[in-house]
């Protein structure tokens, strides 16, 4: 299976909001600071988007593992032979 760019991307982001919304909160509750919370997250999101679509292209192009798609096997079909008016 191929992946476009745009969608490794949009995958990476879309999971690092959910990730570092939790990195955030858990460096709140244990410090209860916003300014670190602020600088914690952005360094957070920037570096493992990078470092995710490192991995996902990456996984792309290992064969382990991919099952491949067999094609369905079909009966031919009769052509439909229509009478000359």
């Amino acid at each position: 299976m191929r992946e476009s760019h745009r969608r490794s991307i949009l995958k990476g982001v879309t999971w690092r909001i959910i990730a570092s919304a939790t990195t955030m909160s858990v460096v709140y509750i244990a410090t209860g600071n916003l300014a670190l919370v602020a600088s914690v997250g952005a360094v957070d999101i920037g570096a493992k988007v990078f470092f995710y679509y490192l991995h996902e292209r990456t996984w792309g192009k290992v064969k382990w593992g991919v099952l491949g798609i067999e094609p369905q096997k079909c009966e031919p079909i009769e052509p439909i032979v229509l009478p000359r008016p």
